[in-house]
């Protein structure tokens, strides 16, 4: 098996995460609620992946660092916990994936604010100056996905929010968390919304939100916290004020040991050998007469290692199907919860099949599954019409 699918969760784990998740399922207590030393224990490992995550973000204060299910929790915290309204206005990008687009929607429909969408250049990139002048008065939020899930198109997320200004500006790492170095985010970015299962290298059921200092929210859910039980009020104190309810304490366990890994590693080193699988892959798949990559093109490092294709002749669920059945390689086909960037790149309806390199990739699976679709294209096209 070739696994390229680790732009829907990495695999495999760094064998440090499934001992710390193994070894925190076999341990008592819940972190926050009780006051013996299995509960203190779990508390510290809570705070280690919090102290993690924070220095992985550049976040100065771990306490602003609030752990959600996945990152569509955390930009469903952050958008709705903002309180926009009608009347206010949104700027993100047209390459949303559904777990942004999805909540702007249901805020444009049920609360009247205005989603205005910024389309990307031919080559699949931002242009910040795009955004300066789509700001208006009541401009009251950015949204930008970091990378696109689909194109791999690296966003110039901080340069847009210095063209936004004073304007509050929410990052999705969903794709670049883990992958892309990301230590100075914490400094400028407002709200960042993570999840802890694919670059992060961490269980599924892991995410946050990282909030600036000085952001004003309401929390989406409430309820226990372990901390205040005499008082009806839920806290409204970071990380307290958006953790309501039990922490998922091994899940986040597997996240600290991963987060470890990551900085022991090296996020810069992890990034060369992604990217580098990236371009060994896109020079040998191209030579497949009728493949379309969509996004960056070979050469152009504004992308992460997320490469869709097109092939002439070829469904992408035929495509998909056939290099798993025939090849053992595991990729994704379809819309990959992204239609807006599927409409961009003129790959809607129909889709792309998705390679998504990981950190333990070789260059050896790399050149494989580039010569796959070069003989898969060297056949009849009419044996892949579906």
């Amino acid at each position: 098996m070739i696994y390229l699918d680790n732009g829907a969760t990495s695999w495999p784990k760094p064998e440090s995460v499934v001992e710390a998740v193994e070894k925190a399922l076999r341990a008592p207590a819940s972190p926050g609620r009780s006051g013996h030393k299995a509960a203190h224990a779990a508390s510290r490992s809570v705070h280690r992946a919090r102290k993690g995550i924070a220095k992985i973000f550049g976040v100065k204060d771990p306490e602003r660092v609030a752990f959600t299910p996945n990152v569509t929790w955390a930009v469903n915290a952050a958008l709705w916990g903002l309180g926009l309204k009608e009347g206010d206005h949104v700027l993100s990008g047209a390459l949303e994936h559904n777990s942004t687009a999805r909540p702007l929607r249901r805020l444009e429909r049920g609360r009247g604010a205005a989603w205005e969408r910024v389309d990307p250049g031919p080559d699949g990139i931002l242009d910040p100056e795009e955004f300066r002048r789509r700001l208006r008065p009541e401009t009251r939020l950015v949204v930008i996905n970091h990378a696109s899930n689909v194109t791999g198109a690296l966003a110039p997320a901080r340069e847009i929010k210095e063209a936004a200004g004073e304007v509050p500006i929410l990052v999705d790492t969903a794709q670049t968390a883990g992958s892309v170095p990301l230590d100075d985010m914490g400094q400028w970015a407002d709200f960042i919304c993570f999840t802890g299962h694919k670059g992060l290298l961490g269980p599924t059921g892991t995410g946050g939100l990282c909030v600036k200092e000085g952001a004003r929210f309401s929390p989406l859910a409430v309820g226990g916290s372990g901390s205040r039980s005499e008082s009806l009020e839920h806290p409204d104190f970071l990380p307290d004020a958006l953790e309501a309810g039990t922490h998922n304490t091994h899940g986040l366990a597997g996240l600290a040991a991963a987060a470890e890994f990551l900085l022991e590693t090296g996020i810069d080193r992890i990034r060369e050998h992604e990217l580098a699988l990236a371009e060994l892959f896109m020079a040998g798949a191209l030579q497949a007469s009728g493949l379309r990559i969509l996004g960056p093109q070979p050469g152009d490092r504004r992308r992460v290692a997320t490469v869709s294709v097109t092939l002439e002749g070829y469904s992408s669920s035929d495509l998909a199907r056939i290099l798993e059945e025939g090849y053992g390689i595991m990729t994704r086909a379809g819309l990959h919860c992204a239609p807006l960037t599927h409409q961009a790149c003129g790959s809607f309806p129909g889709g792309s099949v998705r390679f998504s390199f990981g950190y333990f990739n070789t260059f050896q699976e790399a050149e494989a599954a580039a010569g796959a679709l070069r003989e898969i294209a060297a056949k009849p096209r009419a044996a892949g019409l579906s």
